[in-house]
């Protein structure tokens, strides 16, 4: 299949990639950062350079890929645990204006599926609650699948070192069954303890 990855170069992305490509995927791996081009084109991938943003761009680039899938890994997060409430605002208009674009480009490239990720537990804040809930819809609208992971730990997360309270996941492991994901029929799948589950609509 082609397959078109947004947030090529996150968290998930950097595992999923070589993941999709060894399983005789076609991947364009999407960052908006042209300095991690050469990493996502190392991994296997087709680097594309874009921000979600950027209605226009984004629409050409995957109406010139022309994936089967569009996979929805996009999140604007902090480095550190600290900064999550600063980074608030930025994280729930990803959820919402960078998911709606995700939608419409991914709509006028054709037939595109739409395998979109999101979390388990309950945010915090109002703003937080109704930006997850905003984008899980507009996903599920799409005819999509919502993968709701726990929270990530292992390198690169939060909890680098032990897992933290569940709903949890160890990153490797919610990346590979991202690539089962794919597969799931629309609606929701949860992704938690190295085990994911649809569930019922």
């Amino acid at each position: 299949m082609r397959i078109f990855l947004a947030g090529a170069s996150g968290l998930i992305g950097v595992r999923l990639v070589p993941l999709l490509v060894a399983t005789g995927h076609l991947v364009a791996g999407m960052t908006r950062s042209p300095e991690k081009a050469g990493m996502l084109s190392e991994l296997g991938a087709r680097p594309v350079v874009c921000d979600v943003y950027d209605a226009g761009a984004l629409t050409a680039v995957l109406a010139g890929f022309a994936p089967d899938i569009v996979v929805h890994q996009l999140t604007d997060l902090p480095d550190a645990a600290a900064d999550l409430a600063r980074f608030s605002d930025r994280n729930n208009r990803m959820r919402t204006e960078g998911t709606q674009n995700l939608i419409a480009a991914a709509a006028a490239a054709g037939e595109s599926r739409i395998v979109a990720q999101s979390i388990s537990w309950e945010h915090r804040t109002e703003a937080g609650r109704a930006a997850t809930a905003a984008h899980e819809e507009a996903v599920l609208r799409a005819g999509g699948v919502v993968i709701r992971y726990g929270q990530f730990w292992g390198p690169g997360t939060f909890y680098e070192t032990a897992p933290p309270d569940p709903p949890r996941i160890h990153v490797d492991d919610a990346a590979r069954q991202t690539v089962s994901a794919l597969n799931a029929p629309p609606g929701l799948v949860v992704v938690i303890d190295d085990r994911a589950a649809a569930v019922p609509r």
